[in-house]
């Protein structure tokens, strides 16, 4: 299937981003991810050390979160849409089981220096339906009139 670009001129403020689910969230995808990013912590893989902790299992990474933006964020803006600026604000833990549903929407748009800058809001919610991850990003889509 042809992937679509999505053009500054296309969105307005409030257009939603096509979302996805993610999970439900196994420990094995938490391992597999932790390899990725070279980063064991045992509160993502050993359950008597994060109970330890006072969790009640082993915890999703804020990372895999913020990597879940990014995906969405890509997947969106097509192949001539450049990504700025992603951040994430962890608000509440994860659990293996959970399914998360990102999406994002945009909440504002503007023209600098011939480039069509989008602001988006977006967040990670649980099967509970409980926002457990927020975040922002900038992307900068191409324009109509200049042509890709």
């Amino acid at each position: 299937m042809k992937e679509l670009q999505v053009y500054f001129e296309d969105v307005t403020e409030g257009t939603e981003l096509p979302g996805f689910n993610y999970g439900p969230i196994t420990t094995e995808m938490m391992v597999r991810f932790a390899c990725a990013r070279n980063n064991f912590h045992p509160i993502h893989y050993d359950k008597d050390i994060a109970t330890a902790e006072g969790h009640p299992d082993v915890l999703v990474q804020g990372p895999l979160k913020l990597a879940l933006f990014d995906r969405l964020i890509r997947e969106w803006i097509g192949e001539y849409g450049v990504l700025k600026k992603l951040s994430a604000s962890y608000r509440s833990v994860d659990l293996p089981g959970y399914t998360l549903t990102i999406k994002g929407t945009v909440v504002s748009k503007s023209i600098e220096d011939d480039c069509g800058n989008v602001y988006c809001e977006l967040q990670a919610e649980n099967q509970k339906g409980a926002v457990t991850t927020k975040g922002t990003a900038l992307v900068v889509l191409p324009l109509k009139t200049k042509g890709v």
